[in-house]
């Protein structure tokens, strides 16, 4: 099949243009100064890796949206990246694997899926995060949170709400407070994950109902988790998620949803979802987990993703160049347009006398020594 349009580009993709591209690149750079002020080192993994790689390391979530393709130098399968955090866990634990713990570790870059869904219709997305490597305990909690919080505010997210989940609920619970066999534990979790009273309760597993209610704004959630106590199988967690909630700045609003696995399947004992008025979906989620290190052993981390492509829709973004285009005629002095550059106006250098500033985007036009709004 001929395409009618041979330059339209595959569903999912699109080219960013000005000024949505100038502001993706800002709003890139101010979150990784946000995390080198918190000493992350950036890390800048390839787009392309062995597809076995990968995979093995994705443990067993995520491959289905893996890109595969040979690579006719060694006649291996590839695969382009659909996620950074795995890329990250296999340069610490391999070429970083002697550095000292705590690792922290971040990284920006885009990643791509073989298919989008109904919520993220775009294939290609801008993933933008830190790692923690090393622990796993409500200190690395509090910081990895408190960053993602700084990052997306510094970025022009309002309104944030931190979504706190236990990814692994279900599996505590069944190994003794609520036993339940084996081959029942997915089960519960899709019917506790689709918020289904009556699949519980036809499974066999009314025990799990009261985790239904325990969700909502933090303090009532966590109060109902509590009562639910299951013989004290749940008072660390619960101590747990409330000094990691204590440490959200008050502005925040807080919930807490501890049954909540969709995007969380990896992680371990902790997860966080955080959101922002105007924003259909998640723009972070994070959490704690484990990293394979290829040997058949596990190093614990605690990090975090932003997918911020949400606030380029919003406007939010703000690329920093609010001085505007300055339009220089041709012959203007070279002294000043340097100048001028340098407390932050952006020049426009005239080619021929017949180049129009205002079509040229210019706001102001340099006469003289001075800016002149057109």
């Amino acid at each position: 099949m001929s395409d009618a349009n041979p330059d339209i580009l595959p569903a999912g993709l699109a080219d960013l243009l000005p000024p949505r591209a100038e502001q993706a690149a800002w709003l890139t750079r101010t979150a990784m100064q946000v995390f080198s002020a918190h000493g992350y080192d950036r890390v800048s993994p390839p787009l392309v890796e062995y597809e076995r790689s990968l995979a093995t390391r994705m443990q067993g979530t995520g491959r289905q949206h893996l890109f595969r393709m040979v690579d006719p130098s060694s006649m291996r399968t590839l695969a382009i990246r659909s996620d950074i955090t795995v890329q990250v866990g296999r340069v610490a634990t391999t070429l970083m694997a002697s550095a000292p713990r705590p690792l922290r570790l971040s990284y920006a870059g885009q990643v791509l899926r073989i298919a989008s869904d109904q919520l993220a219709p775009e294939r290609e997305r801008l993933q933008i995060g830190a790692e923690l490597i090393g622990h796993d305990n409500v200190p690395a909690a509090q910081e990895v949170v408190r960053i993602a919080i700084e990052a997306l505010v510094q970025t022009g997210a309002t309104g944030i709400t931190v979504d706190l989940t236990l990814p692994d609920l279900v599996d505590t619970l069944a190994t003794s407070a609520f036993p339940l066999p084996p081959a029942m534990i997915g089960a519960v979790r899709r019917e506790l994950d689709m918020k289904d009273a009556g699949g519980l309760t036809a499974l066999g597993a009314d025990a799990y109902l009261p985790l239904l209610y325990a969700m909502g704004p933090f303090d009532e959630a966590i109060d109902a988790l509590a009562a639910i106590d299951a013989g004290g199988a749940l008072a660390s967690r619960i101590r747990a998620l409330r000094e990691i909630a204590a440490a959200i700045p008050v502005d925040v609003k807080v919930t807490l949803d501890p049954t909540e696995r969709h995007g969380f399947e990896y992680q371990s004992w902790f997860g966080f979802s955080v959101y922002a008025d105007g924003c259909p979906g998640a723009l972070a989620r994070g959490g704690t987990y484990a990293i394979p290190d290829g040997k058949g052993g596990q190093e614990v981390a605690t990090g975090f993703s932003l997918y911020p492509d949400a606030l380029l829709d919003l406007g939010a973004a703000d690329s920093g160049q609010g001085a505007g285009k300055l339009f220089l005629p041709l012959d203007h002095d070279h002294q000043v347009a340097a100048r001028l550059r340098a407390i932050g106006w952006r020049t426009v250098a005239a080619l021929t006398p017949d180049d129009d500033p205002a079509a040229l985007g210019c706001t102001h036009q340099l006469v003289g020594q001075d800016s002149v709004p057109l």
